[in-house]
């Protein structure tokens, strides 16, 4: 018989502490303490296995964005791929967690992602409605003009989500909806060309669901 031998810590375990960023989003304050896991454990997976390529999904968009920092603040030789969010047919984010819905919240449950794609079409409605408009003047010398900056209050897209979640009774907690950057997970006041991430958390029923959309252009 082989003997093994477990070693244990005898001082304080290490953590990977992420410098601003994580902790005050709307993740990390629902959830304190998580991000600074999830730095860790990546950290120390990536030093045992060192991977080529690591494969993570936008469902957990602001997990993504810290493991890509991770790797290039580390200077870590890994190929970090973010695969877009695997759904249901009726577009309900897979997730272990909707195992847990009954089944009258199941059938409501798309509603998440509904509120979502709301958001995403008044983007694209306004960004052509911008770029038209922009088509039709001309300058002085009877020239079409460049396409004009556009904007979009994120405070406008955050009541199209959350007038979506309110629709239905089985949201019975809206825990946030959040508007950041696409490359930093930070808060923005507005949203241009350059798009956006839109996130949320709510319950329907009793269970916690979360899910996001890139707003993009092209």
């Amino acid at each position: 018989m082989t003997n093994l031998r477990i070693h244990t810590h005898t001082h304080a375990p290490t953590h990977t502490h992420i410098h601003q960023g994580f902790d005050d989003i709307p993740e990390g304050v629902s959830r304190p303490g998580h991000f600074r896991g999830v730095a860790t454990v990546v950290t120390k997976l990536f030093n045992i296995v060192q991977p080529t390529n690591a494969y993570f999904g936008q469902k957990d968009a602001a997990q993504c964005t810290l493991i890509r920092r991770i790797v290039d603040d580390l200077n870590m030789d890994v190929n970090v791929q973010v695969l877009d969010t695997i759904r249901e047919t009726d577009g309900l984010a897979m997730s272990s967690r909707n195992a847990y819905l009954t089944p009258k919240e199941r059938m409501i449950s798309p509603v998440v992602y509904k509120s979502l794609c709301a958001a995403k079409n008044f983007y694209h409605m306004i960004f052509l409605g911008s770029v038209s408009s922009s088509m039709e003047e001309e300058d002085d010398d009877g020239k079409e003009t460049e396409g004009k900056e556009f904007s979009i209050p994120s405070n406008t897209l955050r009541d199209i989500v959350e007038e979506v979640l309110r629709s239905e009774p089985l949201v019975t907690d809206i825990q946030y909806v959040s508007v950041d950057d696409r490359e930093t997970m930070r808060p923005i006041d507005v949203v241009g060309k350059d798009g956006a991430v839109i996130s949320l958390a709510c319950k329907v029923g009793s269970v916690r669901l979360i899910d996001n959309i890139v707003l993009k252009i092209g």
